[in-house]
């Protein structure tokens, strides 16, 4: 049986942080799961066991998400520094990151800060550069229903939201996600009740910063900054246009992997092939 840890770590500005890791810690190098959001707690536990036979994998809830709870202002940097003060807990000197939508700006700008600290990273359905979101709203939009449009509009105008509105808003604006709307309402409905409660301010705090400072302005700087060991994956049904991650991945130098048939979240759709593909990668990634 694969040997599960799981601690508390104090940062530096008195906030604490909660993480777990499946395989052996002993083992070097590691890979470092990096949930997206922002706001949400890890919801990546599903992809820890595909791989914790090849190295450790830790993977955390981001400060005031999940069992890291606090309260004060969020900014990337803050978690940028988070980060790096998890691998110095973990005794780590560098690791494998593998980032999930807004994960993945957070490993990008890892690597723009700290780039001898990262082994290899895998940038899973992001980051996303340019005027992607016109598009996005667009493709929602007809994945919805006008009725299930006009509802998603009143409980986001609503100043005070009870449980069970919380959990309808988040469904709607989540099942669109996938690339099959039958078992995305099911998978969206199950996420709405279990990655709660959802840090709206610290979305609201990080967006607002990334719009202000996006990584498009900082992409000539990552290609130079980004280990020889990374790569871009994506669901060629998310809502977020893949086209973007094309683009992307052509301004880095990135090789891109599209999974068929699956979304946001490819590895509910597509498991074997996300599973393989990780497989690859870490193994790559720790032999080289």
């Amino acid at each position: 049986m694969t040997p599960t840890t799981q601690g508390l770590v104090s940062l530096t500005d008195g906030a604490q942080v909660h993480w777990k890791a499946l395989g052996d810690t002993t083992r070097r190098p590691a890979a470092v799961l990096l949930h997206g959001g922002p706001g949400l707690p890890d919801y990546l536990g599903g992809l820890a066991p595909m791989v914790a036979d090849l190295a450790p994998v830790y993977r955390y809830d981001q400060r005031g998400t999940g069992r890291s709870g606090w309260r004060g202002r969020h900014s990337l940097a803050r978690h940028v520094e988070d980060l790096a003060e998890l691998l110095d807990a973990w005794e780590l000197s560098e690791a494998v990151l593998i980032g999930h939508s807004y994960g993945t700006g957070l490993a990008s700008r890892f690597c723009l800060r700290h780039p001898d600290r990262v082994r290899a990273v895998l940038l899973m359905c992001g980051p996303f550069v340019g005027d992607w979101r016109t598009e996005e709203r667009a493709e929602r939009g007809r994945r919805m229903s006008a009725a299930q449009r006009q509802r998603l509009r009143e409980l986001e105008e609503l100043p005070h939201r009870t449980e069970e509105q919380e959990v309808e808003l988040l469904t709607l604006a989540w099942f669109t996600d996938h690339s099959d709307p039958e078992p995305g309402w099911r998978w969206a409905a199950e996420g709405a009740r279990r990655r709660r409660p959802v840090n709206w301010s610290m979305n609201a705090e990080l967006g607002t910063e990334g719009r202000a400072d996006p990584l498009d302005g900082h992409l000539a700087e990552l290609r130079a900054c980004l280990p020889a060991r990374a790569e871009l994956l994506a669901g060629v049904d998310d809502p977020r246009p893949v086209s973007a991650l094309e683009s992307l991945a052509l301004r880095l130098g990135l090789p891109l992997t599209r999974i068929e048939e699956a979304g946001h979240e490819p590895w509910l759709e597509q498991p074997d092939l996300v599973r393989a593909h990780l497989r690859r990668f870490v193994r790559a990634a720790v032999g080289g």
